[in-house]
């Protein structure tokens, strides 16, 4: 299927933890508690395809995508990119310019062109910045164009937006993660400890997501930079050190002797699934 069709993305924003696995395709069931205990099909989760020849980047983006309940595929060249469009036909492609093989214009020429994929929207992405490049990709069909270095948010912010307006499908997000006696609302962007509200700096919060989102997952420093923090981060990573010490100080009992986030000696950290 070409180089390597199951890795990663990059941006200005944050990382993904190149450890956290893919996710497979389809519909899956789930059992519903009621008087006759019926099952009931689960939609699809809305597909996203990110190509890219830059793994930071899909590792990125990626990252952000699953998060807000997108299941990715990803690419890193246009053949690879135009036989995963048309076997499994995404909800959205976002798209880069300059791919190996064949580029992002010849890959929107090609779907624009074929009934069968002319209706997937597609957001380029690309480090070219003139407004040329951008009048060119949006005549071919583009829906939408993002700059490099762009910041994660903003990408997902844009897939949102161009979903919502060309198919109205949005992928469901739990609106609160638990682990132990933390819970955190990710629409308030609140946490409490058995019930008393934790404050915690823009950071702290998103260390403390990706730790939630996977308890039990030991993140190395730089996958902790990936999946909170961004690419474009300043600081180094043991920087990070410091961001766990003050989010210690603030969720855990006794600090010195931390029951929620444990170090790992050697590798980095993880979240306790049963603190």
């Amino acid at each position: 299927m070409g180089t390597e069709a199951n890795e990663h993305v990059g941006i200005r924003g944050l990382r993904r933890p190149c450890a956290l696995r893919h996710r497979e395709f389809g519909s899956t069931i789930h059992a519903q508690e009621g008087m006759n205990s019926q099952r009931e099909r689960q939609e699809p989760m809305t597909r996203v395809l990110v190509v890219d020849d830059d793994k930071q980047i899909v590792r990125v983006v990626r990252a952000y995508l699953e998060r807000e309940g997108f299941e990715v595929r990803y690419a890193y060249d246009g053949e690879t990119a135009l036989h995963i469009i048309r076997a499994e036909k995404p909800d959205l492609v976002v798209l880069d310019i300059m791919l190996p093989n064949r580029d992002g214009w010849e890959i929107t020429r090609i779907m624009r062109q074929d009934a069968s994929l002319a209706a997937i929207p597609i957001i380029m992405l690309t480090a070219r910045v003139a407004d040329t490049d951008k009048i060119v990709g949006l005549e071919l069909g583009a829906d939408d164009y993002i700059t490099k270095p762009f910041n994660p948010h903003e990408v997902v912010a844009r897939v949102r937006a161009v979903l919502r307006r060309t198919t109205g499908v949005l992928p469901k997000r739990p609106p609160t993660l638990r682990v132990g006696d933390l819970v955190m609302d990710l629409d308030r962007r609140e946490v409490t400890r058995k019930g008393e509200p934790i404050d915690l700096t823009p950071t702290e919060f998103a260390l403390l997501r990706a730790f939630m989102e996977h308890p039990g997952h030991v993140f190395t420093r730089l996958e902790l930079i990936e999946n909170a923090l961004g690419y474009a981060y300043e600081g180094t990573d043991r920087t990070i050190d410091s961001h766990i010490k003050n989010l210690r100080r603030k969720i855990e009992p006794d600090p010195k002797h931390p029951t929620y986030i444990e170090t790992v000696y050697g590798v980095g950290y993880r979240l306790r699934e049963d603190p």
